[in-house]
């Protein structure tokens, strides 16, 4: 690139020209080529064009010489009033250029064409391809060294993301590598490298001003040439400006300036033909040089405002609108005010040139394309300016206004810099204009990237329209997901910004446990009106739609917790422990540099902070419940005593309870239930529990019913309250309520049984001298075996399958638990497996029903039984009295009986012996009941979802006796269960 024009060297000359410098200030007044990105940084298309319109604008300072004429064809002048540019030679002095007049002519209107062009490279653009072009021509040179060391800077330029367009800079380098001698044929190589120079959407040049390249390369006559060289005044618009490191505040916008005068069109081909003069100098390769001059620049009374002549074919145009007013228009369009011929038309929403302002297609499209920013910053403004005054907007919103309001300042320094670039260029005149004017071109280039952030910012306002707090910084962190560098990086500062007052109020939470959430905008959420006894479960929840998209649920769980435990900590168990005791580091967001460190690693710094905050929180909270409220101790008193877990107790108290008991319901009194309870506390093991324990425990008595006996209404209860009560809530109890009756109710069943049973073996002895009365022995005693069996394995079921399997799961949960959450949750877990395996819910109605039944055929056998052992034992006892009085009479010497007594006594034995078959009725007819019901029981249990219900019904009938008797349960029961667990 030893000949590159951005390197403030001609092309063709053998070394630098003299007294080149690259421009950045001139004449006091500084220039949009002198900006640079706020980032430091521009891409490499950026960067060519500066350098190369740098280095136009030094040809343009150093060559012109006033008073020298550039010969056209056949010797004669390109125009009266042109002035020639001296090109810079290689040996000192000036000298006026030689060659054919037919040369330059061909490379003036060559350079025209490439500054008013519009048209796109013909090659592809393949970087790999241009670079092993590059490579095989050093082979073909037999420079292999050479090659390899390219290949190698390749390799590390494609590494290295400093440059954008490497296509351009490796197209670049294989145009320079040609030889500057071959045929003009080669020029469009030149082109391709220029229109490669812009981005496509900043080609605003009118297509009246691109010449197409099948015009020829000769000029006619003068009249001719001047017309043709009238559309060079179009500049290429190549130099990029930078939005970032603009200073200065906005100035106040000041009313439209009339428009320019116009002036002659002699005077703009002047202007035309020297500018296009100096940029085809620099496309000449092959030129001699001559000693570089300084520039006297043109006189002041020359105007900005140039009115362009119109072309051969145009419309008539005799108030033509110039590019000077519609630059002028399009500032002041960019700060959202009407200019004099753009303006917003309120039906379209849109900014519109005037119909009947008289100006080419190009210019109008490029016009709007231009006022498309003025359109973006009034969307933001309106939003900013209706938000900003809304208070219930919260501080989350507040935040995004403020970022949007640094955004649009950054905007308005860049709209200072262009307006005092316009008043500059009002002031110097035409030799500051014709450098570095402000054309349309330009501006669409200088504000290619300030477009891209408007963009950005208006589509972050539409997507954030009726957010707020921390669903308004999810909408802004869906768009930090782009492939796009730039964008991003602005998403995210606007982001860092707005997510400030959401990590303020999460620092303050987990740190101090205090919400100061006035705007509802966090995405915990707290309700006053829950009092104490129920902060864990109702006072604070989660705003699922207000937590953030940047922090899990997960997250927010632990968040939750940990300021939940810190306020329990403080207003349940009554614990002042200051928090930075229980958390060993602590975290303050004094800025949003914190927010911008949680982008940056949220899964290490911040997901660091909320785990440390939440074990160490949730570790001293279990601490305080297990030592200071003896949490673990009162589960298993509750497992003792409501769940009949202490056996030598219960038993002892039924036995103290039965006279109680077996009165009406309606003739209890609770006292006489308590003394009876601490009766059997003192006398069992009981006693060695813990007085804090003990002296929850009291007796209870349910709601009577019409014909309840003192067993269906006792009950045992458990009084908590404080902390502990977080755990075993109202709703716990309830349900440990009916647990409890259940479990009391089935223990009663086996009481029942047991006093059968000893009946059985006192009675069997007495009535040995009544052989009429075994059949009945028999019936009670086979009846009530089955009734024994049915009770143990149910008892078996209840009290291993379910209350010790399920508390073993409780306690092992309870001992890994890291939160109080945790513990709450498998509690419940506990209760709803307890409940459900003992039939007490919804779906277990029917099997509870017939379980109830079965219960109720238990106490129908005792009653029964009862009467046929009282009538038995009456008739045996009158008959031990008949043989006693015989004896005695027999003693006193009379005889034994008499012929009436024996006849009663005779009559009264048959009258007994004829009740047996009675009393054998009544016991058929309630096994007969009691077999059905425990069948029906049998194929509920068989068609029961629970594998461990469906194992019951096999150890209850395992030996097919109710199988027999019931069709129902002929089906094997693996095939049952089989097609139960598939269903």
């Amino acid at each position: 690139m030893g000949g590159g024009v951005g390197e403030g060297r001609v092309p063709g000359a053998g070394r630098p020209a003299e007294g080149l410098q690259p421009r950045g200030r001139r004449q006091g007044g500084r220039t949009p080529a002198g900006l640079s990105h706020r980032s430091g940084r521009s891409g490499p298309g950026g960067r060519s064009r500066a350098r190369r319109l740098a280095g136009a604008s030094t040809l343009f300072k150093v060559t012109g010489e006033t008073g020298q004429r550039w010969p056209g064809p056949g010797g004669r002048e390109l125009a009266s009033s042109s002035v020639l540019p001296a090109p810079p030679g290689r040996s000192s002095g000036r000298s006026v250029l030689r060659s054919g007049g037919s040369d330059v002519a061909q490379q003036f209107q060559y350079a025209v064409r490439v500054i008013g062009s519009n048209f796109a490279p013909t090659v592809e653009r393949d970087e790999f391809l241009v670079a092993e072009k590059i490579k095989k021509e050093l082979i073909r040179q037999r420079r292999e060294a050479d090659a390899a060391l390219f290949s190698e800077l390749h390799r590390k330029l494609h590494s290295q993301g400093v440059l954008k367009n490497k296509w351009s800079i490796l197209y670049l380098l294989l145009s320079l590598s040609e030889d500057p001698r071959k045929q003009p044929n080669k020029v469009s190589s030149y082109a391709a490298l220029f229109a490669q120079a812009l981005p496509r959407d900043a080609h605003s040049t009118p297509y009246y001003y691109a010449r197409p390249q099948t015009l020829p390369l000769n000029y006619q006559d003068r009249g001719t040439q001047s017309a043709q060289s009238s559309g060079s005044v179009g500049s290429s618009g190549i130099s990029s400006i930078g939005v970032y490191a603009l200073n200065g505040p906005t100035p106040p916008p000041q009313s439209l300036l009339p428009g320019q005068p116009h002036h002659t069109p002699g005077v703009g081909d002047c202007l035309r033909q020297q500018l296009g003069s100096r940029l085809a100098w620099t496309l000449t390769a092959n030129q001699p040089s001559s000693q570089t001059t300084t520039s006297k620049g043109l006189p002041n009374t020359v105007s900005r405002n140039v009115t362009r002549p119109r072309r051969e074919g145009d419309a008539s145009g005799a108030g033509e609108v110039t590019e000077a007013a519609l630059v002028r228009d399009i500032v002041y369009v960019f700060q959202g005010i009407d200019g004099k011929h753009v303006k917003m038309d309120s039906v379209e929403n849109r900014y519109k040139v005037e119909a009947k302002a008289n100006l080419s297609k190009s210019l109008r499209d490029t016009t709007v394309r231009l006022a498309e920013l003025g359109w973006l910053h009034n969307k933001i403004r309106k939003y900013t300016d209706q938000r900003s005054l809304d208070r219930s907007f919260g501080l989350v919103g507040q935040s995004f206004c403020a970022a949007l309001h640094q955004e649009l300042k950054e905007y308005y320094r860049l709209l200072s810099v262009l307006h005092s670039q316009l008043q500059l260029e009002d002031d110097q005149g035409v030799n500051l204009g014709l450098e570095s004017s402000l054309t349309l071109r330009r501006l669409l280039v200088w504000t290619y990237d300030p477009k891209i952030r408007l963009k950005t910012l208006a589509a972050l306002v539409d997507h954030c329209q009726g957010r707020k707090g921390g669903e308004l910084a999810s909408a802004v962190h869906a768009y930090t997901k782009t492939g796009d560098p730039y964008v991003r990086s602005l998403v995210q500062h606007i982001l860092s910004l707005v997510s400030h007052p959401v990590l303020s109020f999460l620092y303050r939470w987990i740190y101090d446990g205090e919400l100061e959430d006035t705007y509802h905008e966090f995405f915990v959420a707290s309700d006053p009106a829950v009092k104490t006894d129920r902060l864990w479960q109702d006072k604070y929840t989660l705003r699922r739609s207000m937590i953030p998209s940047f922090i899990t649920m997960d997250q927010s769980r632990k968040v939750l917790l940990i300021g939940k435990s810190i306020n329990f900590l403080h207003q349940v168990c009554h614990d002042q422990t200051p928090t930075t005791k229980m958390i060993a580091v602590t975290k303050s967001a004094d800025s949003p540099q914190d927010a911008a460190d949680l982008f940056t690693d949220l899964e290490n710094a911040f997901r660091g902070k909320i785990d440390a905050a939440y074990f160490e929180t949730s570790k001293y909270l279990l601490d305080v419940l297990n030592k200071k409220y003896s949490l673990l101790d009162h589960m298993q008193a509750v497992r003792r005593y409501l769940l009949l877990g202490q056996g030598d107790f219960i038993r002892h108290l039924m036995d103290l309870l039965k006279p109680e008991l077996v009165r009406p319901a309606t003739t209890l009194y609770q006292h006489n239930l308590t003394g009876i309870l601490e009766t059997a506390v003192r006398a069992t093991n009981a006693q060695f529990d813990s007085p804090e324990i003990l002296k929850r425990l009291d007796v209870r008595l349910l709601e009577v019913s019409p014909g309840d006996t003192g067993w269906d209404v006792f009950s045992l209860d458990y009084h908590v309250d404080g902390p502990i009560a977080t755990v075993f809530t109202r709703e716990c109890m309830s349900h440990y309520l009916r647990v409890f009756n259940f479990l009391w109710r089935a223990k009663r069943m086996e009481y029942i049984l047991t006093d059968i049973r000893k009946g059985h073996m006192c009675n069997a002895k007495l009535l040995r001298n009544m052989p009429e009365f075994s059949g009945v022995l028999h019936h009670c005693h086979i009846l009530a075996s089955e009734m024994v069996h049915f009770i143990h394995q149910m008892q078996y079921y209840i009290t291993f399958e379910v209350l010790e399997c399920s508390w073993d799961e409780l306690w092992n949960k309870v001992q890994q638990a890291q939160d109080l959450d945790h513990i709450i949750a498998a509690h419940e877990v506990f209760l709803d497996t307890i409940i459900s395996r003992c039939l007490l819910d919804a779906d277990s109605r029917a099997l509870l029903n017939q379980l109830r039944a079965v219960f109720d055929q238990i106490i129908e056998l005792q009653n029964t039984q009862d009467a046929i052992y009282r009538a038995a034992l009456e008739e045996l006892q009158r008959r031990l009295q008949f043989e006693e009085k015989k004896k005695q009479n027999e003693v006193e010497g009379r005889w034994g009986v008499t012929a009436a007594e024996e006849e009663e006594e005779n009559r009264r034995i048959q009258e007994f012996r004829e009740s047996i078959p009675k009393m054998c009725s009544q016991l058929r007819i309630l096994a007969h009941f009691y077999q059905g019901v425990v069948q029906q029981f049998l194929v509920l249990l068989t068609t029961s979802s629970d594998e461990s219900l469906r194992f019951l019904s096999f150890r209850l009938d395992f030996n097919e006796h109710y199988e027999a008797r019931e069709p129902r349960l002929r089906v094997s029961l693996g095939s049952r269960g089989r097609r139960g667990s598939h269903a």
